[in-house]
């Protein structure tokens, strides 16, 4: 007798509320680049969060200047050459910062900064502020619930004003600090894009936990949504343990406003 043909390996499922062949042609075109850097850990957390939101991830290695053509570009967590000087402190000067840096400045370029990622971008002035030990000076990895402030960036434009949210965190360098008249703009100007519920983990003012720069295309977060994508591998929530996929949102708000404004067709 014949053995049976084994099924083919099925594709990365969509996830993201996308069913039409226009839509998935329009989707698979939003071309996200992922930066990896000396000592990166989540690039490919993020690179998988990419593709279930239903986008094109493009790996970009720190020492290249090229962006590859890509669309957006995800700055992700780890310890970026081992955190020495501190945290992002040298990743700021690799040749892939500085093409991030032009583009971004632009206002052209949607960036995402998730944990190391965020301290990269304020060490290379894309985002005000810094980042520093946590008040306890411990490690923290928790879930953790956070508040949608500012739902008009590309990253967030699929959220809900005040939408509540659980994610993971995990850091040692995560207590936000910026001079009062930075704190005060931030506020004024509606750019605390997420900021922490309950108890703060970490001591940053004004339980800050992300920021959008003054033109909105640049978003760096201590937590990490990239995490927080699959059901069965999240944070827990009332569904179940483990099921929280709250921050798929993040990865298919950026493609929704590629896809809508053109940028990835």
């Amino acid at each position: 007798m014949t053995p049976a043909t084994p099924p083919t390996p099925a594709e990365t499922p969509l996830i993201g509320d996308y069913t039409s062949p226009t839509d998935a042609q329009a989707l698979s075109g939003a071309r996200i680049g992922v930066v990896t850097f000396p000592g990166t850990l989540d690039d490919r957390d993020a690179a998988r969060a990419v593709r279930l939101a239903g986008g094109t991830a493009v790996s970009l290695w720190h020492a290249d200047d090229d962006l590859a053509g890509v669309d957006a570009v995800i700055i992700p967590g780890g310890f970026s050459y081992g955190d020495y000087l501190r945290a992002g402190a040298i990743s700021r000067f690799a040749p892939m910062m500085s093409a991030i840096s032009r583009e971004a400045q632009t206002g052209a370029l949607p960036v995402l900064g998730i944990c190391n990622g965020f301290q990269i971008l304020t060490e290379a002035h894309l985002l005000p502020g810094s980042m520093i030990k946590n008040d306890h000076l411990k490690f923290r990895c928790a879930d953790q619930v956070l508040r949608v402030e500012n739902t008009s960036t590309a990253w967030t434009s699929q959220y809900t004003d005040d939408e509540l949210i659980t994610v993971v965190l995990k850091n040692q360098d995560g207590q936000y600090v910026a001079d009062e008249h930075t704190l005060q703009t931030l506020e004024g100007e509606g750019r605390v894009v997420f900021r922490y519920v309950g108890a703060n983990p970490n001591g940053s003012r004004n339980d800050i936990a992300g920021i959008t720069n003054a033109r909105g295309n640049v978003v760096g977060l201590m937590p990490h949504p990239e995490h927080a994508v699959e059901a069965g591998y999240g944070p827990d929530d009332a569904v179940g343990m483990r099921a929280g996929t709250d921050g798929l949102t993040v990865f298919t708000s950026v493609i929704s406003t590629l896809t809508t404004s053109g940028a990835a067709l």
